[in-house]
């Protein structure tokens, strides 16, 4: 069965589909299966996957959309056929959300350079802590050596969660290669590629720890 990981942040914005594309992209080049599944009605995951499957033909990888209630029999039917099950959930916190937390062996929580995007993780954290899942925070657009980023990444580690130590920075080449129907891994060798590399790498040593 596939490990699954769900991505979470009732505020808008905070960059869950970036993180999604990048991470599944990723972890397909490396060889292994990767399927997303998209329970936003905002549908940007979605549109991504159909911007890529006209750019390349084969998209390398799977897609599927479910609403709250399906996510469990779309987890089962994709976990069957990959390796990796990454979910994309809409910007609440609500009853809606617990399915796609209670699937989840791991639970990613996006916040960009600040503040408020961290007070918004406290229902995410709260709900999953409920249903027993791990929750580490992905810290995004990092504007690396300034105050703001200082501020966000020491409040950060001071939340009811781990708190990742690799980063994604604010970078033009996400919002690129986000419209394109691809992902930062694809544009060649670059800080932003590795800075995915390195999550990559920790999200892989957590589900290894869950084995």
């Amino acid at each position: 069965m596939a490990h699954i990981i769900t991505i979470a942040q009732q505020k808008g914005g905070a960059g869950k589909t970036t993180l999604a594309v990048n991470l599944a992209i990723a972890f397909a080049r490396q060889n292994m299966r990767v399927a997303i599944l998209d329970t936003d009605p905002q549908g940007s995951l979605g549109r991504w996957f159909m911007t890529r499957r006209d750019a390349l033909g084969d998209p390398g990888l799977e897609f599927a959309t479910a609403s709250a209630w399906g996510v469990g029999y779309e987890c089962e039917k994709l976990g069957k056929t990959n390796d990796i099950v990454i979910i994309d959930t809409p910007p609440k916190v609500d009853s809606d959300l617990k399915p796609a937390l209670r699937e989840a062996d791991l639970v990613l929580v996006p916040v960009s350079s600040s503040l408020v995007d961290l007070w918004a993780t406290d229902g995410v954290l709260d709900l999953a802590e409920r249903v027993g899942k791990r929750c580490v925070i992905v810290l995004n657009r990092v504007k690396s050596g300034t105050r703001l980023a200082d501020e966000v990444a020491a409040a950060a580690a001071g939340v009811s969660a781990d708190v990742a130590k690799a980063s994604l920075g604010q970078r033009v080449v996400y919002a690129e290669t986000l419209g394109q129907g691809r992902a930062v891994p694809e544009a060649g060798k670059s800080a932003a590629s590795a800075e995915v590399l390195d999550l990559v790498a920790e999200v892989i040593a957590l589900l290894q720890e869950k084995e």
